[in-house]
């Protein structure tokens, strides 16, 4: 039987590092396939929909949408660039027939750059480079190309991948072209090179149904949404269809809507086939890497194996004195469901249970992929505590093994000696280093992935925030030794109340604070990070003693410093083996695990005997 070629249809996905302007890109396509009406307000980076996406700039699941051009339908899947989000571009790679690889047009390639075009060119995926941010003054094109064309062949592309087409743009002025000479007022070359080079879906129209399910999303009417590609035949909506597990059981479903893309929106269709990327709701208990197949001829397509967790956190129940306050959902059972939840669509996600019914042990693929379902969870008015994160160590072959990462950094000539010094405490093996780029060095290490526990905001700090560091998953490597945790002490509240100026004003003397007065705390709650390598007890909540002689009100003479206020990822790089986050809708708290003053002191002096 021939195969039959969809002309009409072109798959494609967005891959890139982190804020090289893949979305911005997708803003301009879609504005330019007249998408839009003339007079419709449209939000920049209309594709972050996630509130998280919107304020960091990032994007952090996969998106569809779909725009025409000449008659031609172009499926375009906008994917995470961060590497802690690698599930999500492996599992979309599958829906698509081609890449954009999207390159800054002054930094180059970057680690995140390697990561995605090693999965995609290992999928053999065509692909076209576009190399953007053009308009910038000290864009460095011709070089940028040079470096784009060696990572290809480092990484192992074939002759035909080798002989990629290259579009040079501009996503915020929304134009491209194919020679920097040319002018150019619109994306009309980018679309041409996509049409031209990036293969038409091809299989089996009239064989039975094959679709491999890559994404879930839900909606409160209909339930769960299955998303994918169909690989063969065609599909109906309320027709009977089989689903084949992961593991190789099959059970029967009925396809209730099936909606193909257009622009943002999905529209509903009665009927799609071969090639078209679709979402069919209907199935309860669908899964990402399920088939969606023919119930005479049940056929599974194999799934891509998504990289394993390297990081692992317990998150449990809020016990603190102030558990319960802010909340909406505080009990172990709404941890447990939330968490059971959010591994049907994060599929890098690993849920274990723990000996104690109030706690799970959590596994991601780093702390920005664990920080981002936590903040999540608190916006969802979930209250929780969580521990410092801990790196997965595996034994091969009798060796203990423990995940490496490759970190890649661009800082100032003048700071290259202290990076090279703390990256040396935390076991970091230098494996190039690269003359500077207007008075900038590319250092590019190995490390293991504990080393970097806690590194950026100190490394924000040596480079008077001048740095830039990027780092990805490397692999696996014999365990490096004893990385020392952090260097400083806790200021940890010695009883419960509220801090006051007096109180703050003798407590900054020993380090710094994060608290300023009227903030409510409790005994073995961190208020600051002492200036000595030792924790001390500090009396935030103590007045100052009223007396004939001296009037209450002179607390205003007292000069405080401006509390450091902490975001959710530098409270989970701070805290030591000992601490805990508390995170509630309202509040992120660090604390000790043993509140109680006494108690911890006693368990350190054990702890010392022991050694």
């Amino acid at each position: 039987m021939d195969r039959f070629v969809r002309d009409d249809i072109r798959n494609i996905a967005i891959i890139a590092h982190v804020d090289h302007g893949k979305t911005t890109l997708v803003d301009g396509m879609l504005k330019q396939s007249g998408i839009f009406r003339s007079n419709e307000k449209v939000d920049e980076r209309v594709m972050d929909s996630n509130d998280l996406e919107r304020e960091r700039g990032i994007t952090i699941l996969s998106k569809n949408t779909a725009v025409m051009y000449e008659g031609k339908k172009i499926n375009i899947v906008d994917t995470p660039g961060h590497a802690d989000f690698g599930g999500e571009v492996e599992r979309v790679l599958k829906m698509v027939d081609g890449v954009l690889l999207l390159i800054d047009a002054f930094e180059g390639p970057m680690p995140q750059t390697r990561f995605v075009l090693k999965k995609a060119l290992e999928l053999k995926l065509k692909p076209v480079v576009v190399i953007n941010k053009i308009d910038r003054p000290d864009q460095r094109v011709n070089e940028v190309l040079d470096e784009v064309l060696e990572l290809f062949i480092e990484l192992g592309a074939d002759d035909e991948q080798l002989e990629f087409p290259t579009v040079y743009c501009s996503a915020k002025e929304g134009i491209a072209k194919l020679d920097m000479e040319e002018e150019s007022e619109d994306l009309k070359p980018l679309f041409e090179t996509i049409i031209n080079h990036v293969p038409a879906p091809s299989g089996y129209m009239d064989e039975p149904l094959q679709m491999l399910v890559t994404t879930i999303d839900s909606n409160e009417y209909v339930g769960r949404i299955a998303i994918g590609k169909i690989a063969r035949g065609r599909i109906k909506k309320n027709q009977q269809v089989a689903i084949c597990g992961r593991e190789g059981d099959v059970r029967t479903a009925k396809v209730v809507t099936l909606y193909t893309f257009n622009g943002l929106k999905r529209e509903e269709v009665l009927e799609a086939s071969l090639g078209d990327i679709v979402a069919v709701s209907g199935i309860p208990d669908i899964n990402i890497g399920e088939t969606i197949a023919d119930p005479q001829n049940p056929e599974a397509i194999p799934f891509v194996s998504i990289d394993e967790p390297t990081i692992s956190m317990t998150f449990s129940v809020n016990d603190s004195p102030f558990a319960g306050r802010e909340g909406q959902y505080v009990t172990s059972r709404h941890l447990r469901d939330r968490l059971m939840r959010e591994l049907e669509t994060n599929v890098s996600l690993r849920v274990n249970e723990t000996d104690s019914t109030d706690s799970f042990e959590v596994s991601g693929r780093g702390e920005l992929h664990l920080s981002i379902l936590i903040e999540t969870m608190r916006r969802e008015g979930y209250e929780l505590q969580v521990s410092k994160p801990r790196v997965i160590f595996k034994e091969i072959n009798g060796v203990l093994h423990e995940p490496i990462e490759y970190l890649t950094i661009d800082v100032p000539e003048e700071f290259m000696g202290v990076v090279m010094e703390k990256l040396g405490v935390r076991k970091a093996e230098m494996v190039n280093m690269t003359s500077a780029i207007n008075g900038y060095v590319r250092l590019e290490f190995k490390i293991p992935a504990r080393g970097l526990i806690g590194y950026r905001s100190e490394f924000l700090t040596d480079t008077k925030g001048n740095g830039i560091m990027n780092h990805i998953f490397y692999g696996y490597e014999p365990a490096k030794g004893d990385i020392p945790e952090r260097s400083r002490g806790a200021l940890v509240a010695f009883e419960t109340g509220e801090a006051v100026t007096y109180g703050l004003y003798n407590a900054q003397e020993r380090g710094t604070l994060f608290i300023g007065p009227g903030t409510p705390v409790y005994e073995g709650m961190i208020v600051g990070v002492c200036s000595r390598a030792e924790d001390i007890d500090v009396n935030v909540c103590k007045k100052k003693h009223v007396s004939n002689m001296r009037a209450a009100g002179s607390d205003e003479a007292l000069r405080l410093t401006l509390p450091v206020e902490m975001s959710l990822e530098q409270c989970l790089e701070f805290i030591a083996s000992d601490e805990l986050v508390e995170v509630t809708p309202k509040n992120i708290r660090m604390r000790k695990k043993i509140l109680d003053c006494s108690l911890r002191k006693k368990g350190q002096a054990s702890k010392l005997k022991g050694k």
